[in-house]
């Protein structure tokens, strides 16, 4: 416990150094709001009792911000949301919402709410105990709202909101690998839902979810569909299959899903006046590194840099008691569920530049420049 108090300390005191309050915040710079899961968690979960935190070494080694200190994301380095906030040229990274310091004029910076174990669906992720729901990310953006309003008074806040800021949302994966497909304790709600009915329930809460955001004044969004999670060093662990292997039928859920999506964020784009919902492809985009990852430079898609048990490295979550690669930039996968900060930077890059291939209608940089 002493270890971890100390790491909280000095977590706080690097950011309120970074982003202190009392400086002049230049509103052209804009802001990201980020929701989701652990892909994009910025340490949310290590401020609740939760079973997914990602609060000791070696995650975060190479994140420069805290010297190669963990600070609760799920990876080695940087997240997604972080690289593409780098590259949008905002001036800091999105604070934790649940973080102390995520106060004042640091917020117009933008604010991640993303959760570890966190999903569309309420019930996603209670194997954890605590995570934040998107029903509950919205409901803090909602606090967030409020403050902003504060900051910048009514109209320019809205009109900040409208043009200076952007609300990317990263979920769904853990309503199937951490709700739907969980043996045993899944087992109720797949005898009482098909396959189709859970993916309307989940589509159905989203467009809830997005449409309130859009009554919160946000009006640029990128939704990212779910990735092949039938190829991640877990999945093909404990299913032990071969390297160039994945497994059916959480991928076939995911692209089931994936349709879904697409079709609800056109319908969001025809009815929800003066909003632009984009589309991030991931699911191809990480396969496309899963199966061509020589040609990027990996030599490995299958086994987790950090982790233990079984031929990938793919059972027990990376901890300091973990097996830990020798070349972190040479992995697809940190640990048996995420992507390595090397995957990540070549992920963020397609969505800032990429064609419709990765990301429809639009790239990012041409979101931000709306």
């Amino acid at each position: 416990m002493a270890f971890k108090f100390h790491y909280v300390v000095v977590l706080v005191l690097l950011n309120s150094i970074k982003y202190g309050i009392s400086q002049d915040i230049d509103l052209t710079k804009g802001a990201s709001f980020i929701f989701g899961d652990s892909l994009v968690d910025a340490g949310n979960n290590n401020y609740m009792q939760t079973l997914s935190k990602a609060d000791t070494p070696p995650n975060g080694i190479d994140f420069q911000a805290s010297g190669g200190n963990p600070t609760g994301r799920f990876t080695n380095g940087r997240t997604i949301g972080d690289i593409v906030g780098e590259e949008l040229g905002e001036p800091g990274y999105a604070l934790p919402f649940l973080a102390p310091n995520t106060t004042g004029k640091a917020i117009l910076y933008g604010v991640n709410y993303a959760s570890g174990g966190g999903g569309i669906l309420n019930a996603t992720g209670g194997i954890f105990v605590n995570r934040l729901s998107m029903d509950i990310q919205v409901d803090y953006f909602n606090i967030t709202r409020k403050e902003i309003d504060k900051l910048l008074g009514a109209s320019q806040a809205r009109d900040y909101l409208h043009k200076n800021s952007i609300f990317s949302i990263t979920v769904g994966s853990n309503d199937f690998l951490n709700n739907y497909l969980l043996p045993v304790i899944s087992m109720g709600a797949r005898i009482k839902q098909s396959p189709d009915a859970f993916v309307d329930d989940m589509i159905n809460h989203l467009r809830g979810q997005l449409t309130r955001l859009y009554q919160l004044d946000a009006r640029k969004f990128i939704v990212g569909n779910v990735g092949p999670i039938g190829c991640i060093p877990y999945q093909k662990t404990i299913n032990q299959l071969s390297e160039n292997e994945c497994v059916s039928l959480p991928n076939k859920l995911a692209l089931q899903y994936n349709a879904k999506l697409k079709d609800l964020l056109q319908e969001l784009n025809e009815n929800l006046g003066g909003a632009t919902f984009v589309l991030a492809n991931v699911y191809d985009l990480v396969m496309e590194l899963i199966t061509n990852y020589a040609k990027y430079g990996f030599t490995t898609a299958s086994t987790a840099c950090c982790g233990n048990g079984g031929q990938y490295a793919g059972i027990i979550p990376c901890s300091p008691t973990s097996s830990l690669c020798s070349e972190r930039d040479k992995h697809v996968f940190w640990d048996p569920y995420h992507p390595s900060e090397a995957a990540n930077v070549i992920i963020a890059k397609q969505l800032m530049d990429g064609d419709d291939r990765y990301i429809s209608p639009m790239n990012l940089r041409h979101l931000r420049d709306l």
